[in-house]
């Protein structure tokens, strides 16, 4: 794993990845961090799911995201910051007319960015399911998102 590189990553720039239709750039990566910027469309989404040995947070950068967090329904806009505990449940979920765009990290950095390289391209739901499991995210059964 690379120690942390100094210096800015430019609005627009970082590895693009394609995680089930949604467009991540990686922001940053290293040991103790893993950093990306989401692009999700009206109706696009993360399940519930847990991450049993990372923190994550989210600072939503432009319009708005629905969270399920431990179970409660929250709505966060632009500038708000979520915190998601390790083991605790959570998803996001653009249930707007308008694109939303987010900053997301998690701390330690884990096997994420090496999930998301797996993920890059893949359209097979239980694949990602299944190859997200072998790194240490797990997903709840549909009805978790309800």
């Amino acid at each position: 794993m690379p120690e942390l590189d100094g210096g800015i990553t430019r609005n627009g720039e970082g590895t693009e990845l394609n995680i089930l239709g949604q467009i991540y750039y990686i922001k940053a990566w290293c040991e103790s961090t893993f950093a990306f910027e989401t692009n999700s469309e009206p109706g696009q989404h993360v399940p519930v799911h847990i991450h049993p040995t990372q923190d994550e947070f989210i600072l939503v950068q432009e319009g708005e995201l629905d969270l399920k967090l431990d179970g409660v329904w929250s709505k966060a806009k632009a500038g708000d910051l979520v915190r998601m505990p390790k083991g605790v449940p959570h998803g996001y979920f653009n249930k707007s007319d308008k694109p939303a765009r987010a900053l997301f990290w998690v701390s330690p950095a884990g096997k994420l960015k090496e999930l998301f390289d797996e993920l890059h391209e893949m359209t097979d739901v239980e694949a990602v399911v299944k190859i997200s499991a072998e790194h240490d995210v797990d997903f709840l059964p549909p009805e978790a998102n309800d």
